[in-house]
């Protein structure tokens, strides 16, 4: 009994670590965008890392079969064209308002991500733990000293591509139950190609130097390494835990930019950050009052 005990309650604990992992990857890959400099357009970069993954994973992985197969294709699909099409409202809302703004209202994901899964998927959420994915907004709000203001249609793409992403998490954790996490990004990758082709290929921006594909390198295994790590992660935990638990991307990017670029230490990274955090330790407190379940033994790893 004590074993089984054990068992469950180091599946609970599997989640969070791993998601905690993406978040730090999609951080790496935040601060690497930055290095790459405003030469490269947002359209530039999401072709780079679409089409760029698609390949290597399908080139890593064809060797087992087809790696694309799954039991719900259409449902993969559905789910890679409303993350592309989330990345194209938050691109949109990041030229149109301050990022700042953008990024805030992009970050209202989880509470989406939560309303989504109570809604289709009947996954129940306490009230403790929704105030959990509050504070964390809030959290969010502080770090990154949101000001709505600016033009309207930004801000609705802004909140669009919370909305979407929110929708794209709680599918996720869905197809999870029986899909393997490298088909889902790969459907994903596929769509995105799709997506972005046309805006890229107007005006390709092409590295020039050394540094430039070393950057773009590291901005495309950091991006798989983080789409891979969050997608096992939202088998072994919720949809709403595992978007709070992303809020921390903000967190870690925030403290690559003190120590690599020399940001200033804020009181809004330091009261920001306690409420993320924060959030992240109550939640996970209040999941120890129930017993974790283990994941689907039919689940692919």
């Amino acid at each position: 009994m004590k074993q089984i005990f054990r068992n469950k309650r180091g599946t609970a604990a599997l989640g969070p670590v791993i998601m905690f992992a993406a978040a730090f990857n999609f951080a790496v890959l935040d601060i690497l965008v930055k290095l790459l400099g405003p030469s490269f357009r947002v359209w530039d970069i999401a072709f780079y890392r679409f089409a760029c993954s698609l390949l290597i994973l399908t080139l890593i992985f064809a060797w087992r079969g087809n790696p694309f197969k799954g039991l719900n294709p259409k449902l993969m699909a559905l789910n890679g064209l409303v993350s592309s099409l989330g990345f194209v409202a938050l691109a949109t809302s990041i030229r149109l308002i301050n990022i700042s703004t953008a990024m805030a209202l992009f970050y209202s994901f989880p509470a989406f991500a939560a309303l989504f899964s109570t809604l289709l998927f009947r996954e129940h959420i306490r009230k403790a733990e929704f105030l959990c994915v509050v504070a964390a907004m809030g959290g969010v709000m502080v770090l990154i000293e949101f000001r709505l203001g600016g033009n309207l249609f930004g801000q609705i793409m802004g909140l669009a591509a919370g909305i979407t992403i929110g929708f794209s998490i709680s599918l996720v954790r869905k197809l999870r139950e029986h899909e393997g996490a490298v088909a889902l990004y790969l459907y994903y990758c596929l769509i995105g190609t799709v997506v972005v082709s046309p805006m890229f290929f107007s005006a390709p921006q092409v590295p020039g130097t050394s540094e430039e594909y070393l950057i773009l390198a590291g901005i495309i295994l950091s991006s798989i390494f983080a789409m891979l790590l969050m997608n096992t992660g939202l088998r072994y935990c919720k949809s709403w835990e595992g978007g709070l638990i992303l809020t921390n991307e903000l967190v870690f990017t925030a403290l690559f930019g003190i120590f690599m670029l020399h940001d200033p230490l804020s009181w809004r990274f330091l009261a920001g950050g306690f409420l993320i955090l924060g959030s992240v330790v109550a939640f996970n407190f209040i999941g120890t009052r129930t017993p974790a379940q283990a994941p689907p033994t039919g689940a692919q790893r």
